[in-house]
Formats: structure tokens, sequence, C-alpha cells
């Protein structure tokens, strides 16, 4: 399968959320977001099976996260990204690898964690290389802001990790500020609360490209905290 060969399922003038060919569509600005129930992560849909979910945000290409469903067939995966030309890269690997415990969400992250993820769906969640909006007028454009890690610890399982990755200086220093800030998540690294290796962690496109130019990568990892 080529990239070029998945259609959208409707026109922009009638987007809708939707499951469709191991997609689940959530649009931006769009009429049908009350209309949607939720089947849950077993439904034949998606998964079809209750095996532990694992998510990755800003997926990219799906290099990282096709390897890892590949690597980890017990363990269903799903790919967030925005970006439609970004989608059909991944979903071309769940057909070409056969990989029946991937999907791909097509949507803005906090908003369709936010409407449809149930609570403590996940036993982990990844997050690689986000765009760092690094301009302050662009701030709002940031997907770590405290909406989006309230969300993350209401849909991780207890004592589970959320792992945030990036090649931005500037962006740790505001992932741990933003991590560190809410009581529900505790760093399993000490200060300077990031590693730069991980071995067996995986390569993403982007952990490739900006290693090529000599950046290095800030790993951190923070657990979620059981409160009783």
């Amino acid at each position: 399968m080529k990239p070029s060969e998945l259609k959208a399922p409707f026109k922009w003038d009638h987007r809708q959320v939707m499951i469709h060919d191991r997609i689940f569509y959530v649009p931006t600005r769009c009429d049908s977001y009350d209309s949607f129930t939720f089947p849950g992560w077993n439904d034949p849909q998606l998964f079809g099976n209750d095996n532990p979910i694992a998510i990755e945000y800003c997926s990219g290409n799906g290099a990282w996260i096709a390897a890892k469903a590949q690597e980890n067939p017990h363990i269903n995966w799903i790919a967030v990204e925005k970006k439609f030309v970004r989608v059909r890269k991944i979903w071309a690997k769940i057909k070409n690898l056969n990989l029946n415990n991937l999907i791909v969400l097509c949507g803005e992250a906090c908003n369709a964690t936010r409407l449809y993820f149930p609570d403590q769906s996940f036993t982990g969640a990844y997050i690689n290389f986000p765009d760092p909006w690094p301009k302050k007028r662009h701030a709002k454009h940031r997907l770590i802001r405290p909406e989006f890690v309230q969300q993350i610890w209401r849909v991780l399982q207890s004592e589970k990790v959320f792992t945030l990755v990036t090649d931005d200086p500037d962006y740790s220093i505001r992932m741990i500020a933003e991590m560190g800030s809410h009581p529900g998540f505790a760093s399993l690294h000490p200060h300077p609360y990031f590693i730069t290796e991980m071995p067996n962690y995986g390569t993403s496109w982007f952990e490739t490209l900006w290693r090529e130019q000599g950046r290095t990568i800030h790993f951190h990892q923070y657990g979620k905290r059981c409160f009783t």
C-alpha cells in the first residue's frame, strides 16, 4: 500500500468523528463530537481485545511506533498525529506490515484525549519530538501545557510512565516545569530530570535527523502517583 492510496472518508465540509479502516478520525471544529459514542478500545473496529494499550503522541511518519508494534505484538498501540499527510504514512505501515495491534488517531491530541479516552486506559504514554513553538506568541499551540498534562494523568494507569522526548533545550525546561507542577507525577530521574541516552527506546525519523545534526536528545520520564 502507498500512503497516497488512503482517502479521507468524508469531505471537509462534512467532516465527522468516525472510525474507518484502522483510523480514528477526530477532526477539528467538528459538529459531531456529541453525537459520537466511543465504543471502547476492545471494539472490533479498533483492537477487538483487552490487551494493554500504549499511546504515542506526535507520531510523525510512524517509524517509532510501527517498530514498537512489531516488537510487542501483545500490546496495542495508538499513534496520534494531526497532519493527514503523516497519518497516511502511518496507515501505509499498518497495512504493509500487517500491524493489527496499531491504529492511528487523526486529530488534535489534547482535544481527542479529553473527549473520548476513558480514565486509566493506558499502560504507557509517549510524546516524541513535539513542535516546540518557540516564539512566545505561539505558546498556546504547545502541546505540553497544564490541560494536556492533566489529561495524560487521567488516562494513564496508576504508577505507569509518561515519557517525553525533545531535542530542544528550551522546550525541555518547559516540560520539566509543567510536569513538576502537577502533583500527580514524579520524575524517575534526579536533577536535571532527564537523561540523554535510553538504550532500546527505539528510533524515530526526527531523532535520527537531530542526532546527525549534533543535537542532544533529552529523555524525560514521569511516573503517575497513586492517591488513596
